[in-house]
Order: C-alpha cells, then structure tokens, then sequence
C-alpha cells in the first residue's frame, strides 16, 4: 500500500460475487476503507491498472470489510478474470454528485426551475440513478429526450419516482428528438 496525497495505491485480487446484484469485486484493504469511511466518505474515484477510472461507493461486505464493483465492460477491456491481481488508486470523489452530470441534463434542468427544484430534492443516490439513466447512451439525442423524460416524470409525479412509468415515458420519448 502506498499513499500520495490522499490517494491510496495498492494491489488487490478480483473476486466473483455471490449475489445476484453484481457479477465481480475486490476487496479494500481495511487501514485504507477505514481512513475514507471514518471520514464518512463513501464515494470514491477508483482508477484500474492505471487504464480505467470510474466513480464508485465503498460498499460493506457484511464482515466489517468493504469492497467496490467491478463491472463487465471494464472486466473485459482489462482482461480480469476470478483471481486477477488488479492494480488500484482510490481517491475521494469531491464532485457535486457522484456522477458525471451529463450537458444535456444540465440544459433542460437549467430551462425548468420545477424540473431542477424537484430533480435536487432527491436523494443523491436517486440523482447518481437519474445521471447514469441519462449519460449511459452516446446518442445526444436520446440524452436529450431521456432529460425530458425524466423531468417531466418528475414534475408529473410530485417529485417521486416510479420507474417502471419513467422507462416507458422514456421509451415514448426516444424517436422524438
């Protein structure tokens, strides 16, 4: 383990998971969670084998220990299988909202002041799930129309979620722009 200015490097193994909710993992050693979560930090910036940096939580494992995710996509891009001994940085996450906020997003909250009330008196794990809903597709189009969709659900709804109406107010949505 190795820190340089607040960012902490160390080498851990991939591990598949045993629940239905993510595929892989690697556990955090317990000196450096520590430092992030007696802080009351969670959200962390993790970079892989120097490769791949994507915005993450330190999620407990039910032992004491936490550990962060590892999706498909950035499996595969690096190769990693059961085993693999994966390099990794950790820094805190010191952005506004866990998520990158995608410009298309910000233009149609910054137009509607119900829309950007509403959309902020969330959660900020409902917001980290509206950014990603919206900035997971390239098209910027389908980014646009998702915005829309998303902020008129809201102002429909009072503010709350149903996202089973919202996905199909998004798909209603997709040709439209």
């Amino acid at each position: 383990m190795q820190q340089e200015e607040h960012i902490f490097h160390f080498t851990s193994a991939l591990e598949l998971s045993t629940n239905k909710l993510w595929g892989a993992h690697f556990v955090v050693p317990d000196i450096i969670a520590q430092v992030f979560v007696s802080n009351d930090v969670r959200r962390v910036v993790c970079t892989l084998n120097e490769k791949i940096t994507y915005q993450c939580a330190l999620l407990p494992k039910g032992d004491g220990s936490f550990l962060i995710t590892v999706n498909k996509k950035t499996r595969d891009t690096l190769g990693l299988k059961a085993g693999s001994p994966v390099q990794v940085s950790l820094r805190k996450d010191e952005s506004e909202y866990g998520l990158p906020m995608p410009e298309e997003m910000a233009e149609v909250l910054a137009q509607d002041a119900d829309g950007d009330r509403l959309f902020h008196a969330l959660t900020p794990g409902k917001i980290r799930t509206l950014l990603y809903i919206v900035g997971q597709v390239k098209d910027p189009d389908k980014r646009i129309g998702r915005a829309f969709a998303i902020v008129e659900h809201l102002k429909t709804n009072e503010g709350k979620i149903n996202y089973r109406q919202l996905n199909e107010a998004m798909k209603n949505t997709a040709g439209q722009f």
